[in-house]
């Protein structure tokens, strides 16, 4: 088993130093699901919910959060990043959300996809609660990730 990066030697918790690692280019892919019966996904596709498009909130909210994930996550850097787009797609039982976060830089981007992809599948829950309480998010995970020491990974 590797080393935990966020421990250092006494157990304490720390910011992994990144000042001697190369910039380069990263990339990393998340997704998740938002189930829920079909009557709140026609009602949330169709339009007519009384707070609006909520599939075009909710991708604005999880860009919004891939900007703000070192506010959230303490030991994450804060991070230029020169991408962040989040997808919401209809699918048979629920919502299918899916974040791509850029960046060149000496850390990866898992963290700010994740950030995203979990912010936006909340904000689906937000602004459909009053339809269906009872909705259910799972499977948030990373996809992949490309760059850096570590090299390419793909779930």
């Amino acid at each position: 088993m590797s080393k935990l990066t966020h421990i250092d030697e006494t157990g304490r918790a720390r910011m992994v130093d990144v000042s001697d690692k190369a910039a380069t280019a990263r990339e990393a892919i998340a997704e998740g699901f938002v189930r829920m019966s079909a009557e709140t996904l026609k009602l949330a596709t169709s339009g007519a919910g009384k707070k609006g498009d909520v599939r075009a909130v909710a991708e604005i909210a999880g860009v919004m959060a891939a900007k703000k994930t070192s506010d959230l996550i303490p030991m994450c850097h804060p991070l230029a990043i020169s991408k962040a787009e989040v997808r919401i797609e209809p699918v048979d039982d629920g919502f299918m959300v899916t974040a791509r976060v850029k960046t060149t830089g000496q850390t990866g981007v898992e963290m700010e996809a994740l950030t995203a992809v979990s912010v936006a599948c909340l904000t689906l829950y937000d602004m459909l609660k009053a339809a269906e309480k009872t909705m259910v998010i799972e499977a948030v995970r990373l996809v992949s990730k490309t760059g850096g020491k570590s090299g390419d990974w793909r779930a």
